[in-house]
């Protein structure tokens, strides 16, 4: 027990009437080591201000800012199996699952909602990373595979939001069930001939990245995202080799040609409005006094 820290401090404060800063209120920027104000951050959409940094974007202020006017209808988390292999490792894996959803206040990684950005109904489904690291589980799985049944009954486009570690390694073999199921759903919503764009985030790895992360329509990557199935220091220590510098980054993969566009944050919903109305075949057209309109 430190004394000094445990008692002596406390009773210090006390008397002097000071009270505990929240260690949160600054946030410091990875690549400039700048210090910026929380609220700064949230209201430039967490994106460093100086720099252009993006920061990983909590799933419900992502889903918030894109639809039109914060409006949207969440759709529900699906009962599953809590803990089907009762795991443990250093800690029991339902005290990890309570923990998460005590700091995220979600069921699980996964929100999904319905809504409009610019006026086209989509369904937008997002990673939340701060769940056990946006992990791929079970009850992930089957909030994905409802969000794309959701966009087939809607008739309208999915737009996925992925930022995750992998599959879930306390699910075993059934978090990596999850791969076929949420690419046979990928499969149904194009068969239905509708659009499925994904905007990658850092991070997007893993077996989240095997399977429906890369099988969109488009592609779409936040500025710095790192995209890969195995991480770059395991990649070296396999091979033996130094890669090259920005490797698995959104920038990267764009100039070798496996992303289509690298897009800042603050401008995804136009891209995204633009790119679905040519793929739903809606092209704007010029009106008499000059304002672009949608055509039916």
């Amino acid at each position: 027990m430190n004394w000094i820290t445990n008692y002596v401090r406390p009773r210090i404060n006390s008397m002097l009437g000071r009270r505990e800063v929240p260690e949160n209120l600054w946030i410091k920027c990875p690549e400039t080591g700048e210090m910026v104000f929380h609220t700064d951050l949230e209201e430039n959409k967490w994106v460093i201000p100086a720099s252009g940094y993006h920061m990983k974007m909590p799933a419900k202020a992502r889903l918030k800012d894109l639809f039109d006017e914060g409006v949207y209808e969440a759709l529900p988390q699906p009962k599953v199996a809590q803990d089907p292999l009762r795991f443990r490792d250093s800690k029991k894996y339902v005290d990890r699952l309570k923990d998460s959803r005590a700091k995220t206040d979600q069921e699980d990684t996964i929100l999904s909602g319905v809504g409009t950005v610019k006026g086209l109904k989509i369904v937008a489904v997002v990673h939340e990373f701060s769940f056990m690291g946006g992990s791929l589980g079970i009850a992930a799985g089957e909030a994905i595979v409802k969000a794309f049944e959701r966009a087939i009954s809607e008739k309208c486009p999915l737009v996925m939001f992925p930022a995750s570690g992998g599959a879930r390694m306390q699910e075993g073999i059934l978090s990596l069930m999850q791969l076929p199921r949420t690419t046979v759903a990928v499969d149904m919503l194009k068969e239905a001939g509708l659009p499925y764009i994904v905007v990658l985030t850092n991070p997007t790895t893993g077996g989240v990245t095997a399977s429906y992360a890369m099988l969109g329509d488009v592609h779409l990557a936040e500025p710095g995202a790192e995209i890969c199935f195995a991480g770059k220091r395991v990649i070296e220590q396999t091979i033996r080799e130094k890669l090259p510098e920005g490797f698995q980054t959104s920038e990267y993969l764009l100039e070798h040609g496996m992303v289509d566009m690298v897009v800042k944050r603050h401008d995804i919903p136009d891209t995204l409005a633009r790119l679905l109305k040519i793929l739903m075949k809606k092209p704007e057209i010029q009106s008499g006094n000059g304002l672009a309109v949608t055509a039916a």
